[in-house]
C-alpha cells in the first residue's frame, strides 16, 4: 500500500466495522441453538475463514498474490497463526460457561490491558494519559455492562473467566505481531497464513476434544456465517486498519465489540441489561471516542511516520 495513502480516519472506521462485525459472533452462536461443542465451533470458524482468504488471495491481483514473505517473517506467522487458534478455542469454551455478554467482556476488556502491558515490557513504549483514559473509561464500561461489579450477581465460573482471559492475551500478541509483519507483506497474505495455520490446530484440537460432529442446517449456517463474516471479512478490514493507527488504538477502538454484543443480548437474544450496564455502554461509547480523538490528533505527518512502526507518537500522545 502506498504510505501517502495511510490516514488514520480510514484506519479508525475499518477498525470500528470489523469491531460491530465480531460483536455478532456469540449471538449468532447462541441462535444457532446447537449443541455443537465450542471446540468445533471454533475451529470450523478458522477453517472457513482461512478458505474465504484463500479465494480472495486467488482472485487478488498476481502482484499481491505472489508477495513473498521476507524469510524471517516465518516464525511471526506461526506465532499469529498460534494465538488465532489459542483466541477462538479459548474464547467460544469462555462463553459457553460465561455467557455471551460477560465472556465476550472479558475478554475483549482484558485486550487493551494485556497491548499496553507487552508494549510496555518488550517495546519499551509507555502509554500516554490520553490512552490511559480513554481505555479504562472503555474497560469500566465492559465490567458494568457484563455485571462484574455487581454483588449480588449469579455464581460466575472461574474456569470460564480464565479462558476468556486467555483469549484476551492472544488477541493482544496476535495484533501486535500482525501488525509488524504487515508492514511487509499485505496484510491479506498476513491472515491467510495465520488462519491457515489457526485451522491446522484447532481442527485436530476439536476432534481430540469432542469426537467427530454431527452438524445440523442451523449449524452450518451460523459457522458459515461466522466464519467468513465475523473472521474472514472483519480481520481482514482489522489488518488493513494496523496499516494506519497503532495497534494500541485498534486493541482498545475494538472495545466496541463488548457494547454491540451487549445491545445484541438484551434485543435479540431477550438477556436482562440492568441500568449500570446501559451506563456502561456511555462509558464504553465515551472511552472509544476519547482514544479516538487522541489517535486523530497524533496523524502522520509523513511516510515514515504512517509506518506502523513509526506510531510511537500516537501511543505516547495524550
Amino acid at each position: 500500500m502506498d504510505t501517502q495513502l495511510r490516514s488514520p480516519h480510514l484506519g479508525i472506521v475499518l477498525v470500528l466495522l470489523a469491531a460491530f462485525l465480531w460483536g455478532t459472533t456469540g449471538t449468532a452462536r447462541a441462535l444457532a441453538d446447537t449443541s455443537l461443542a465450542a471446540s468445533w465451533f471454533g475451529a470450523l470458524r478458522l477453517a472457513l475463514a482461512a478458505a474465504f482468504f484463500a479465494v480472495l488471495s486467488a482472485l487478488s491481483s498476481p502482484r499481491v498474490s505472489a508477495a513473498a514473505a521476507p524469510a524471517a517473517s516465518h516464525s511471526g506467522f506461526v506465532l499469529a497463526g498460534l494465538c488465532m487458534a489459542g483466541y477462538n478455542l479459548a474464547f467460544f469454551a469462555g462463553i459457553h460457561l460465561t455467557g455471551v455478554a460477560l465472556g465476550t467482556a472479558l475478554a475483549l476488556g482484558s485486550g487493551p490491558l494485556w497491548t499496553g502491558l507487552l508494549q510496555a515490557l518488550l517495546l519499551r513504549r509507555r502509554p500516554g494519559a490520553s490512552w490511559c483514559i480513554g481505555t479504562g473509561l472503555a474497560v469500566l464500561g465492559g465490567a458494568l455492562m457484563a455485571g462484574l461489579l455487581d454483588t449480588d450477581g449469579a455464581d460466575v465460573n472461574a474456569w470460564g473467566v480464565l479462558l476468556c482471559l486467555a483469549a484476551g492475551l492472544c488477541y493482544a500478541v496476535y495484533t501486535l505481531v500482525t501488525q509488524r509483519l504487515g508492514a511487509s507483506v499485505p496484510p491479506l497474505k498476513v491472515t491467510l497464513r495465520a488462519f491457515t495455520i489457526a485451522a491446522a490446530v484447532a481442527l485436530p484440537w476439536a476432534w481430540a476434544d469432542a469426537g467427530v460432529p454431527t452438524l445440523e442446517r442451523s449449524d452450518w449456517l451460523a459457522v458459515l456465517y461466522v466464519g467468513v463474516v465475523t473472521a474472514g471479512l472483519s480481520y481482514l478490514l482489522f489488518g488493513l486498519a494496523l496499516r494506519h493507527i497503532s495497534a494500541a488504538t485498534g486493541v482498545t477502538l475494538a472495545l466496541l465489540e463488548p457494547v454491540v454484543a451487549c445491545v445484541l443480548a438484551a434485543t435479540v437474544l431477550g438477556e436482562s441489561v440492568s441500568g449500570p450496564a446501559w451506563m456502561g455502554l456511555v462509558l464504553a461509547l465515551g472511552g472509544v471516542a476519547l482514544v479516538m480523538r487522541a489517535e486523530l490528533r497524533v496523524a502522520p505527518t509523513s511516510p515514515r511516520a504512517a509506518h506502523p512502526q513509526g506510531k510511537e507518537r500516537s501511543w505516547q500522545a495524550g
